[in-house]
């Protein structure tokens, strides 16, 4: 049992977060054996210096891309032919993908991300590199190989059979419900996909009970071009007709809906994941945030690293806040702290973490604190705003110590 003293900031719902000055986190094993006042007993750990806050949850992100951060080279689709694509065919070797997969789940426990939800590469391979990573390091990642099989290079296109055999052995070898690894289902987009291809994924992630998740309407042009070649009304349709809208579902971006879109994915309580860095760098627009809220449409955050430019989900939120601006619908830094940690975690299935509360995954992080900072709204907007504020100090996932800055080199010196 691990007895840590701290200053703790943790959500309470999406308008109340709780502030601690002088905290004990009880860890017994995996889970929080109890949090409350210092009771000046035995203390093993003192990181009062510092914040503890619960872990992150990155709910879109793609591991293939993890070299090619700020490369973004113009809008989504001249983006994915010049730089995405090229870069995830070399996937195709596996000493590549093993090396790479290290670094990016480095990176997630050192930006304080405990579970993410992360896009491979098409390759069988790569995606075994990633959960093992992941079990080694110690990060939770709900995870797969995109489907493509249309309108891709030649080299990252996969027939259905195939996509589902290799779908099937990795669920055979590394989904551990409740576990570090959990398979998800990704077609790529609609634009990279036969309507077979999506229609026997939706049906292989409703067999298997898995999450299943894509990207939809993230560029205007992209959405003209999906409705074009399936011949629907709007986008979403096109994954309601593959069974693939429901509530194990999440859809990147979402910038583009239709009323009726929302509408039907609220009802279907699929799942939103907002990039408003990628969104923002791609120049794809801003997503009308009140809208959502108004429907009740689960939210939570994705750095959709390379698109986005930073694994920090502090750092997704603050871009939240400013695309919550443009769009004349302002969210309070309780709602944002809510969606990086305990409402992602809930988006996500996660019933038992994104808070510290006695019972929940001991899944925590320490960040600096500046020394004047002593109360909620203080740490609320150091977190969130301040851009120069260093990266966390350490990271905790089921009561496991996966990071620390102290001593460490930058992860991509590790693998």
């Amino acid at each position: 049992m691990t007895r840590i003293r701290a200053r703790v900031l943790n959500p309470l719902g999406p308008n109340e977060v709780e502030y601690l000055s002088d905290a004990l986190v009880v860890i017994d094993g995996e889970r929080i054996e109890s949090i409350g006042p210092w009771d000046g007993g035995l203390c093993h750990e003192d990181v009062r210096d510092g914040l503890l806050t619960p872990g992150f949850v990155d709910a879109h992100v793609h591991f293939p891309q993890t070299r090619i951060v700020g490369a973004a080279s113009g809008p989504l689709l001249e983006w994915l032919d010049k730089t995405t694509f090229p870069e995830e065919s070399r996937f195709a070797a596996s000493d590549h993908a093993e090396r790479i997969a290290k670094i990016f789940v480095q990176n997630l426990a050192a930006a304080g991300t405990t579970t993410a939800l992360v896009y491979g590469s098409v390759h069988g391979p790569s995606a075994d590199a990633l959960f093992a990573a992941a079990t080694e390091a110690g990060v939770h990642v709900i995870g797969g190989p995109v489907l493509m099989d249309k309108h891709s290079p030649e080299a990252l296109m996969v027939q259905v059979g195939p996509a589902m055999e290799e779908l099937a052995r990795l669920h055979e070898r590394w989904h551990t419900p409740g576990g570090l690894t959990e398979l998800a289902v990704v077609p790529r987009f609609a634009l990279s996909c036969t309507r077979e291809m999506l229609t026997t994924a939706g049906q292989f992630a409703k067999d298997h009970d898995l999450w299943v998740t894509t990207h939809l309407s993230e560029n205007t042009v992209e959405c003209q071009i999906a409705r074009e070649r399936f011949g629907t009304d709007d986008y979403l349709q096109i994954y309601e007709d593959a069974g693939m809208v429901h509530s194990k579902s999440v859809y990147a971006h979402c910038i583009h809906l239709t009323d009726s879109e929302m509408d039907r994915m609220a009802a279907a309580k699929a799942v939103v994941a907002h990039c408003p860095d990628s969104n923002a760098f791609l120049g794809s627009g801003h997503m009308p945030i009140g809208k959502l809220l108004k429907r009740h449409i689960p939210i939570a955050l994705g750095s959709d690293i390379a698109g986005g430019r930073s694994y920090r989900i502090p750092r997704q939120a603050s871009a939240a806040y400013d695309n919550a601006l443009a769009t004349g619908h302002p969210v309070r830094p309780e709602q944002l702290f809510w969606w990086a940690t305990r409402g992602g975690a809930e988006a996500l299935g996660q019933s038992d973490s994104g808070q510290l509360t006695a019972g929940f995954r001991a899944d925590m992080v320490v960040h600096e604190l500046p020394d004047w900072v002593d109360d909620a709204d203080g740490a609320l907007a150091w977190l969130l705003f301040d851009h120069d504020a260093p990266r966390p100090r350490d990271t905790w996932i089921r009561g496991r110590h996966v990071w620390s800055r102290n001593g460490s080199s930058y992860p991509w010196l590790q693998a």
